[in-house]
């Protein structure tokens, strides 16, 4: 019984992790990667820009990374947000 209780807690966990969109404002590296489209260059310059300019007003505004054009910013769109 422990072991299915264990593996439903397990599959809500994935699911709910699947659902919550990434904030690039305090977004890791590794956690940028997660993202569409998204390999370690890119990853690496959003955290650049964000150190350099301060944190993003709007998701949209990933698009004044060089390399994160609006056809990346399109598929990533739904799964990033800049945070309350």
């Amino acid at each position: 019984m422990k072991k299915v209780v264990l593996a439903v807690m397990l599959l809500m966990f994935v699911v709910t992790a699947a659902w919550a969109k990434i904030n690039i404002n305090t977004a890791t590296v590794a956690e940028l990667e997660a993202l569409s489209g998204i390999g370690p260059a890119k990853a690496e310059a959003i955290v650049k820009y964000r150190e350099a300019n301060g944190n993003f007003q709007k998701a949209e505004d990933i698009v004044l990374v060089k390399g994160i054009g609006e056809k990346v910013f399109e598929k990533i769109s739904d799964e990033i947000e800049v945070g309350k």
